[in-house]
């Protein structure tokens, strides 16, 4: 994760400046923070169903996942207690490293200016790096601002077949 453990800070199109940065174990309190001024709309876009409290156990196992199984990129602007972050976009590898699955949260006050591009960007860059071979994400058909990007990152974008409400977006990595 070169590119990314480092960290850089990037302006975003509306002039935000954001530091992106590898996930760190230590980020669970902030992740949990997150989540907290996640509105339900953005919650239900992310989990793909109505989620009220994070799922702890959940989130200390990916944590502790990374980077032996997992990749994960956060951006985060100063806060009174360090730091927030305001978008997230995380890789699982699959048991044999070929392929990965994709997830991704941004606050909703940065949609828009273009930090879901900027850490998507880094995620597939990241996940190449690690020789990854194909990245997928299942995204709600409803979430058209999620598909358009896919879109313009070169995803495929199919029905899943066991379920019309949900797109199957994938992508060759190395091939961009």
């Amino acid at each position: 994760m070169d590119a990314a453990s480092a960290g850089s800070d990037i302006t975003l199109r509306d002039g935000r400046a954001v530091h992106v940065r590898a996930v760190r174990p230590t980020d669970e309190a902030e992740f949990v923070q997150a989540f907290a001024r996640l509105g339900p709309n953005a919650r239900h876009m992310r989990f793909m169903r109505a989620v009220r409290e994070p799922n702890l156990a959940r989130l200390r196992q990916v944590l502790a996942s990374f980077p032996a199984d997992g990749v994960g990129v956060v951006a985060t602007i100063p806060a009174a207690d360090g730091f927030d972050i305001v978008g997230s976009a995380i890789a699982v590898f699959t048991r044999d490293r070929t392929s990965c699955e994709f997830a991704i949260t941004v606050a909703e006050a940065f949609d828009g200016a273009g930090l879901a591009t900027t850490l998507m960007n880094t995620l597939i860059d990241t996940a190449t790096q690690c020789g990854i071979g194909e990245m997928e994400g299942f995204v709600l058909a409803v979430n058209q601002p999620m598909l358009r990007l896919a879109s313009r990152l070169g995803f495929s974008i199919s029905r899943d077949p066991e379920d019309a409400s949900v797109r199957r977006c994938r992508l060759q990595l190395g091939n961009r």
